[in-house]
């Protein structure tokens, strides 16, 4: 599978969930464990890669992101 980038960045929602992450005042690792209590294997390592673009993040993620950080997924999107 081909992934593209996008203004350099591999996702559009990084920023934003760093942003909403820090306003709960989580750590990475707290995210990470939170995710994987939600269904979804990922380490602290991936989400550190999400954050700065580097990270492909797929669609069924992002729901399971808004949950945990309680904000929309349109707001993770940036619309």
């Amino acid at each position: 599978m081909k992934i593209y980038d996008y203004n350099g960045k591999k996702n559009i929602s990084g920023d934003r969930i760093r942003e909403a992450r820090q306003k709960k005042r989580m750590s990475q690792t707290d995210l990470a464990a939170r995710m994987q209590v939600e269904g979804i294997l990922i380490e602290r390592d991936s989400i550190s890669r999400i954050e700065i673009g580097t990270r492909f993040v797929p669609d069924y993620e992002l729901p399971v992101f808004s949950k945990v950080l309680n904000v929309s997924v349109n707001w993770l999107l940036g619309l």
